[in-house]
């Protein structure tokens, strides 16, 4: 490898470093792959991607409008009135409601891609009704961190969009090729959660721990609106049919979100002003949060792209499929453990290597999707990631206690996947 080369690969543990110690992960990216485009004599090509990135029409219209449709939903309460719903039947069932909960809150997370808002929708409902039934709250909250993997099949996810695109191919056909495969890592996660709080005896809360959750029934929905149940689904009832047995329903993401609002304002009937004000402000926040992330990645594959670093991971690459394998299975799981994010690593490694994929005889959606998998696996288990925090206060117990009940299945889950989707 050149000098530029290896420089890279000191900027790139540097990199790591700093988003393990939680800086601005946008800034991070960036200020790495500029570095590295001007060391290589190139700066012009981390500012072109950049240029590039902004204006990437694809993903800005999937990512903010479903990050808008997100912001109504929370808005109207329409994610409490389906949670309730889903919840209502699970309230007797024991140390089962672990799984069940789990699977439910997948379910959800595939009409609410966001792992925090769905956590927030969730747990607020299921974790109260969990305790009263008799679980701990570490294995209340551990369900629902280990649910939030569930987005890896919504259509509103950046990252199935992202490898849409890179892939020359529609969003759902994406989801289709890689379904199998999350379903698998689905049914590990729920299987595995219930095993490992079986043998910690999490069906046995003490006393202190009831007595938390005393007085929480105000934030519970009492009465379920039937058609605000169905609101956070109507996006993925249109695609999912549109792209089966409905040609009539055939569209993109952005305007199946569009029409998922549209159908929220009228059965919620708030505020219209207030309403677009949440919606635009919630797509403004797609593009801020999520496709700033992107851009950065983009600016830092760039870097390591004129430093000669991706090509020379190719050429390794070229000469063994095992080495594909792992570093597109174990590179984002690490990664996305040790930062609490799930993303940075996945754009990185989906912007730098994975158009390569031909080149050492793999697919490009095959590998993007393995990369955006083993992201999320990873993602699950973090103790620092924003979500696992999140639920860890909705749960009132310390990050680590959710990931000491989902690391195992997470890191089986992983494993598996490099073995059958390579």
């Amino acid at each position: 490898m050149s000098i530029t080369a290896w420089i890279a690969v000191l900027v790139t543990i540097v990199t790591v470093y700093c988003l393990i110690k939680r800086y601005e992960t946008r800034l991070v990216l960036f200020v790495a792959g500029m570095f590295l485009c001007c060391i290589s004599m190139k700066p012009m090509m981390g500012l072109d991607q950049f240029a590039k990135s902004m204006t990437n029409s694809a993903l800005i219209m999937a990512i903010c409008s479903s990050l808008g449709f997100a912001y109504c939903i929370t808005l109207t309460k329409c994610d409490r009135h389906l949670v309730t719903f889903l919840s209502a039947p699970l309230k007797s069932v024991g140390l089962f409601l672990i799984p069940a909960a789990t699977a439910i809150t997948m379910f959800v997370n595939v009409a609410l891609p966001s792992a925090a808002g769905c956590a927030a929708a969730v747990g607020t409902t299921f974790i109260p009704v969990m305790v009263r039934a008799g679980i701990r709250p570490a294995a209340a909250g551990a369900a629902i961190l280990m649910g939030t993997f569930g987005s890896v099949l919504a259509p509103g996810l950046s990252h199935n969009n992202y490898v849409a695109k890179i892939s020359n191919m529609d969003v759902m056909d994406v989801i289709a090729l890689h379904t199998p495969f999350s379903l698998i890592m689905m049914a590990i996660g729920v299987v595995g959660i219930a095993i490992v709080c079986f043998v910690l005896h999490d069906n046995k809360p003490t006393k202190e721990e009831l007595d938390a959750y005393t007085g929480k029934d105000d934030t519970e929905i009492t009465k379920i609106n039937f058609l605000k149940v169905l609101a956070p689904l109507v996006p993925l009832i249109i695609l999912v049919l549109g792209n089966t047995k409905v040609p009539l329903l055939k569209m993109g993401v952005a305007q199946a979100m569009v029409i998922g609002t549209i159908y929220t304002l009228f059965v919620a009937w708030v505020d219209p002003q207030k309403f677009t004000k949440e919606f635009f402000k919630g797509a403004g926040d797609g593009y801020a949060s999520v496709m700033g992330i992107i851009i950065a990645a983009g600016v830092f594959a760039a870097g390591l792209n004129a430093a000669g670093l991706v090509a020379a991971f190719v050429d390794a690459l070229k000469h063994s499929n095992d080495i594909a394998r792992w570093g597109g299975s174990l590179g984002p799981f690490v990664l996305g453990v040790v930062t609490g994010s799930g993303d940075a690593a996945t754009f990185a490694f989906n912007e730098a290597v994975t158009p390569h994929a031909p080149e050492f005889g793999m697919a490009v959606p095959n590998l993007g999707a393995l990369a955006l998998i083993s992201g999320a696996l990873g993602r699950t288990m973090s103790p620092i990631a924003g979500v696992t925090i999140l639920v860890s206060g909705l749960a009132m117990v310390q990050p680590m206690q959710l990931c000491k009940r989902t690391a195992i299945p997470m890191i089986i889950a992983v494993i598996v996947l490099a073995f059958i989707m390579v």
